[in-house]
């Protein structure tokens, strides 16, 4: 337990607020789209990179969705515009596909239709001035050591469950889950005597604290090492009021069945029907606000929202306090351990998440791109952007270009796909094209669908979320406190972590705490009242409203909080910070708290999803998933989809 001067959080100059480290030399994305307004048209064999020599995945402040890649679908689908420039063709000829998004479900149509069509020529149309969408990949330079890190899609979850057609692509690309789990060292945290801890700052409690505890069970997630301090031996230490102790203690430790008109096989469907924070309150009694205040965030990092919207038998099941007090009481040691027994572990991990996937894809289509052949060379292969969109390839991809528009021909023949890219309007002509974007921004994108199927797609509200990369020149406060997790229920980032220890080949993970090491931090937005789909939206608004400043000092002053008991210095110990926003995060589900269940007739993204001539939809949001295996599953039924034309 760690007690510091309040004071000392708020000061910028402690914080290194005034450190000139390289986070600021792309500060708000202003270089970026500099950059961009330079960029000449397309013409010759060879198209301009929009950021010349810039590498992607090492700009540093700002990332994820980044100043200029938003701005032009803000203004079709938020103010309507229409005025835009006269489009020109860009190229010759006509291409096979188009495929709209550059995340893995859009690189995975291609490289399914790709191995159909062999002789295909196909052009790729992305928004960001990166390819792998939410698989996005952070890379940091310190004292001569190259740091890689990810900036959104995380982990292959549960492979084993994987389709026939993921874990072939997966395979086709060199990927087993065998050969990615055996890079992760499951000793780390523990031989490191890495723990959870709960994390109190001043401004929301009245004191800033540190509890190394197990109150919250990450096991599932991070194999940390125990705390030794129970849930029931943590409350007594917790900032918050001596009634809300009382409270949480007969949250954790009550065992009377407080669902009588339930049975024990009801009660699932029951309590997947209300939110948790209706199943305390109303069923258990526990109403002060301080128990909400830190039980709220648990489930943002998972769930995407709070314990008002998450469902409570979701909520039990991911560890919160409460099931003793149903008829599941009962048999919940039995069911940790079927959970224990039947759950994959969480160590299917590339360095850069997912983004490793999203450049073996890229590789594959375009050998030229990048050198290699392995799951494990992919990891640290030199990409060389400016071979992305070249002329006389079969395949293209085309970066920092936002479609605007998306049509058949007056003859049904083939799809026209406007787009603009550096202030100019383009237009593009394909046989047939997959959207595999954002699927709420489709109805904008393609006018032309029936009624129905805008309405729909329209619904596909996704969860707004941050993922902050923080590398450190060293980790000694982590190890001296011995904490690598931290839930921080009032802070900016609800929880922040040391990222998942895999090494690959020459890549290897930081060996002792004087060396570099990357924190990742997350946050998603909760607000009172309202729906999941509400909260989204106006958690949205917050975030694009939230300079790169403000989230700095927050981060910051998190970390020295969190941390400073172990002697850290925010000033000299913080060697770079990536901030990846996404403002549109996690997909769409149904499974989330809405209070009325859904008849699989009125299911949105079903709706949304289907053919409309030569145009086929895909995405994770297609299949109301925020997974890998679901983006590429929903590739492949879109490219199958074009088939039956």
């Amino acid at each position: 337990m760690a007690w510091r001067t309040p004071s000392l959080m708020t000061d910028r100059k402690y914080l290194g607020m005034d450190k000139p480290i390289t986070r600021r030399d792309f500060m708000e994305g202003s270089l970026i789209g500099a950059a961009g307004l330079a960029l000449p048209s397309i013409s010759g064999n060879v198209s301009a990179n929009p950021l010349g020599p810039q590498y992607p995945p090492s700009l540093t402040g700002l990332r994820g969705s980044h100043d200029g890649s938003f701005e032009t679908a803000h203004a079709l689908a938020l103010e309507g515009k229409t005025n835009w420039p006269a489009p020109t063709a860009p190229d010759t000829g006509e291409y096979d596909l188009v495929v709209v998004g550059a995340g893995v479900s859009g690189l995975s149509a291609a490289w399914f239709y790709k191995a159909r069509y062999p002789d295909a020529r196909i052009l790729i149309i992305e928004n960001h001035d990166d390819f792998g969408g939410h698989a996005k990949r952070n890379e940091f330079d310190v004292g001569g050591r190259h740091i890689i890190g990810y900036g959104g899609s995380q982990s292959l979850v549960a492979p084993s469950a994987y389709s026939e057609v993921a874990t072939g692509l997966l395979s086709e690309l060199g990927v087993t889950s065998e050969a990615l789990g055996a890079t992760y060292d499951l000793e780390f945290y523990k031989k490191h005597n890495l723990a959870a801890s709960i994390y109190f700052d001043q401004a929301t409690f009245g004191v800033d604290k540190t509890i190394r505890t197990d109150f919250l069970d990450a096991s599932g997630f991070v194999p940390l090492s125990q705390a030794g301090l129970s849930a029931a031996e943590t409350v007594p230490l917790m900032p918050i009021a001596d009634e809300a102790k009382q409270e949480m203690l007969r949250l954790i430790e009550g065992s009377t069945d407080k669902l009588p008109n339930h049975s024990f096989w009801s009660e699932p469907e029951f309590l997947a029907s209300i939110s948790y924070d209706e199943f305390i309150k109303k069923y258990l009694g526990v109403t002060h606000p301080d128990v909400g205040k830190v039980l709220r965030n648990t489930t943002g990092s998972y769930f995407g929202h709070g314990t008002d919207v998450t469902p409570a038998m979701y909520a039990l099941g991911f560890g919160l306090p409460g099931i003793k007090s149903t008829s599941l009481g009962i048999f919940s040691g039995l069911i940790n351990k079927f959970i224990e027994w039947t759950s994959e572990p969480y160590i299917y991990h590339f360095p850069d998440g997912n983004a490793s996937v999203a450049r073996l894809l890229v590789r594959s289509l375009m050998p030229e791109v990048a050198p290699g052949n392995s799951m494990q060379d992919v990891v640290l292969s030199d990409f060389d952007y400016s071979k992305l969109d070249v002329a006389d390839s079969q395949v293209r991809l085309r970066l920092s270009s936002t479609v605007i528009n998306v049509a058949h021909t007056d003859s049904h023949d083939a799809v026209d796909v406007q787009y603009m890219r550096a202030g100019q309007n383009h237009t593009v002509r394909a046989k047939q094209v997959v959207m595999a974007c954002y699927n709420m921004a489709i109805p904008h994108l393609c006018p032309e669908l029936p009624g129905e199927q805008k309405a729909a797609l329209k619904k596909l509200v996704k969860i707004p979320l941050v993922y902050t990369n923080v590398v450190l020149n060293n980790w000694r406060a982590l190890k001296k406190l011995g904490v690598g997790f931290a839930y921080a229920p009032g802070s900016w980032h609800q929880m922040a972590m040391v990222d998942f220890p895999v090494s690959f080949d020459d890549y290897a993970f930081s060996a002792n705490e004087d060396e570099p090491i990357v924190l990742h931090l997350n946050r998603t937005f909760q607000n009172d009242g309202g729906d999941a789909d509400e909260q989204s939206k106006v958690g949205r608004y917050e975030l694009l409203g939230t300079s790169f400043d403000a989230i700095e000092e927050a981060t910051r002053s998190q970390l020295a909080g969190w941390l400073s008991e172990g002697g850290f210095d925010p000033a000299a110990d913080i060697a770079g910070i990536t901030v990846n926003r996404w403002p549109h995060g996690y997909a769409w589900s149904q499974d989330l708290y809405t209070g009325t269940p859904m008849s699989p007739a009125d299911i949105p993204n079903v709706i949304g999803r289907k053919r409309h001539g030569r145009i086929t939809i895909a995405n994770s949001d297609a299949g109301a998933r925020a997974y890998l295996d679901c983006a590429i599953d929903e590739a492949w039924r879109a490219v199958n989809e074009l088939e039956q034309i």
